[in-house]
């Protein structure tokens, strides 16, 4: 069994065809935060990108030979790959329809929130998710 020491999951690497294009569709199109952006020479380059700077973040890794190119926007398989929460389903959906998201379906409720699937710039897809909002039980009356 583990320790009790606190763990997070910090960054996932998501293959893209080409930084610059990665970071306008990330930061522009889905609002992310640019975290960092440096040159490792060679055309090699360290890029995170975050939702609100908070939690984890992307690092997006220019795919380097066939097989990766093979694999970008198809990273799982074609399931849902990332699932971004949200507590303003309804904004953030109008923003991302204004900047012609591809949606997969129409928002939905389910048991555990307001919930649509969307494709990123490489055909991942996503599930942009407002949680539903827990009610704290109330205080015991006796």
């Amino acid at each position: 069994m583990p320790n009790s020491s606190h763990q997070n999951l910090f960054q996932i690497s998501i293959l893209v065809k080409e930084y610059d294009e990665a970071i306008h569709h990330y930061c522009n199109v889905l609002g992310f935060t640019l975290l960092e952006d440096t040159d490792l020479g060679n055309g090699k380059r360290w890029v995170r990108v975050a939702p609100s700077n908070q939690g984890c973040s992307l690092l997006l890794a220019r795919a380097k030979n066939e097989k990766e190119r093979q694999a970008i926007g198809n990273q799982s398989g074609g399931r849902v790959f990332l699932f971004l929460h949200t507590n303003d389903f309804w904004n953030y959906y109008d923003s991302l329809m204004k900047n012609n998201i591809n949606f997969l379906e129409k928002p939905r409720k389910e048991s555990y929130g307001t919930v649509v699937v969307f494709q990123d710039l490489y055909g991942n897809k996503w599930d942009l998710i407002e949680p539903k909002e827990e009610k704290p039980n109330p205080p015991n009356s006796e």
